[in-house]
């Protein structure tokens, strides 16, 4: 199968939109999600670190994927930036041919 779900952390809902928009304008996603105020835990330059921030769920294929990544990388603040390729297994077909559509370049 050739779709992802990318899971990216951002430092707030509103750098979320602008990353997100940006993938999808360029092709990069098919779709994205944005999940606001979650909440994080995690360990960073030797201190335990407690903060809000908020998801970005990206669809994408395996063949955007380096683009994507490249991407974000430009587009966030963080220095590390949290970018998780999951593999998808199974999915509405129909579904997926557009993820494939909309993400195919020009």
């Amino acid at each position: 199968m050739d779709i992802r779900l990318i899971y990216i952390t951002c430092k707030d809902t509103d750098q979320a939109k602008r990353i997100g928009r940006t993938l999808v304008e360029e092709r990069l996603a098919a779709c994205v999600n944005i999940l606001p105020a979650m909440q994080s835990l995690y360990r960073w330059e030797g201190k335990i670190v407690e903060e809000e921030e908020a998801v970005l769920i990206a669809k994408t294929t395996a063949d955007a994927l380096s683009a994507l990544r490249e991407r974000v990388c430009e587009l966030h603040s963080y220095t590390c930036p949290c970018i998780v390729a999951l593999p998808v297994l199974s999915g509405h077909e129909p579904y997926l041919a557009w993820i494939r559509t909309e993400t195919a370049k020009e």
